[in-house]
């Protein structure tokens, strides 16, 4: 089996690049014959095709990026398998991803969004994302580098952390968690609550609106939002630091922090819906606020972005949920569960770790997409 990986190569931090190269490393340490390429590299991507002649082309993205991941390999006669997300609403290629005998998601929610948007649902099979469990692993309190880490952060050894991390800190439900710290504040032992953000114009207005909420909440002192670049080398050591994870997204198709954090045995704090119900499990692993609202649109606006001229409107025969919000005062009594046992902060986290390694290592993962290319399209 010859197999081309079309992601963000060389990878950034993000989870993207990190899904596809933890696919690629996974296909060569089981001797899988595999290359990486930048999935929008046209002619590099050419380049592989004419000399590697791959039996597949296995590409990262989400529906807008089909013709980089789908289009572009079957214009040179190379079987295009899509390794998709999802961003709440599937709104073109329907006609170009139903025409594939085979369409990989990231959880079962990611298939009933595909389904829901008019993709053929016998086509669809799940592939989770692949987590390194060599380098997200457990480590002691007085460890060095996460003694270096709480303390760069400002925090002392007898505070908890409490960490969010992603591209903003608002979608993955970090302002439901500003609230519910404000309601157990007087109740909960002393904290700390730091959102890793990313540095990038798209989220500074949100990095200000949620500071404002942490100012309107009174406990901005409490609060520190990380707006470094770092790189994936330190992410297990920030995860590392931090005594609860917490990321009840707003929209979430796999969550590949929350994954990673069960591989430190860190407990989590997640929304029981989307991708989350694929990778928790509330009371065992994980602890999952109920939906307390769902966000429905009539109708959306779209661009060349999504394959359709500028202010290109949809208007829905049905209306669509494309964001969900946690319940505040669910997450509330999850975090100050939480914050006064470590008893049942070290049960959840061991029990989170057996699984991601279990189910979602990312050697695991590889196995699994091996045998989905074997089974479905006869390929060895």
């Amino acid at each position: 089996m010859k197999v081309l990986v079309l992601y963000d190569y060389p990878p950034s931090p993000g989870g993207l690049a990190t899904q596809g190269d933890l696919l690629y490393k996974g296909l060569l340490e089981l001797g899988v014959d595999a290359h990486a390429v930048h999935f929008e590299s046209a002619q590099e991507k050419e380049w592989y095709y004419r000399w590697f002649s791959p039996d597949v082309a296995v590409g990262v993205g989400y529906w807008g990026h089909s013709p980089h991941l789908v289009l572009h390999p079957q214009r040179y006669g190379i079987q295009p398998v899509p390794w998709l997300v999802a961003d709440g609403y599937i709104a073109n290629y329907q006609e170009v991803l139903n025409a594939l005998p085979l369409i990989l998601v990231t959880s079962n929610w990611v298939k009933e969004m595909y389904v829901r948007d008019g993709i053929s649902g016998d086509k669809i099979e799940v592939l989770p994302v692949g987590c390194h469990t060599d380098q997200f692993i457990p480590f002691q309190k007085d460890d060095p580098k996460i003694k270096a880490v709480r303390e760069s952060l400002g925090i002392s050894p007898d505070q908890l952390m409490i960490l969010t991390v992603g591209g903003d800190a608002a979608s993955k439900g970090a302002q439901e968690v500003m609230q519910a710290l404000a309601i157990i504040d007087s109740k909960a032992p002393d904290w700390k609550y730091v959102c890793k953000v990313w540095p990038q114009p798209r989220t500074r207005m949100q990095n200000l609106a949620d500071l404002e909420m942490a100012t309107a909440l009174g406990i901005e002192k409490n609060v520190t939002y990380a707006t470094n670049t770092i790189s994936r080398n330190f992410m297990p050591y920030l995860i590392g630091a931090c005594d609860i994870y917490a990321a009840p997204s707003r929209l979430e198709g796999f969550g590949m922090p929350q994954v990673e954090a069960g591989a430190c045995e860190k407990p989590v704090i997640g929304i029981n819906a989307m991708g989350m119900l694929d990778t928790l499990v509330h009371g065992k692993t994980a602890l999952l606020a109920n939906v307390a609202e769902k966000i429905v649109v009539n109708e959306v606006t779209l661009g060349d972005e999504s394959g359709f001229e500028d202010n290109h409107k949809v208007v829905f025969d049905v209306p669509r949920t494309v964001d969900y919000r946690a319940n505040v005062q669910d997450i509330a009594a999850h975090l100050l569960a939480l914050m006064e046992s470590a008893s049942l902060r070290e049960k959840l986290g061991k029990a989170a770790r057996i699984r991601v390694v279990e189910h979602f290592d990312y050697r695991v993962v590889a196995k699994q997409f091996v045998s989905l290319i074997q089974d479905k399209l006869g390929i060895n």
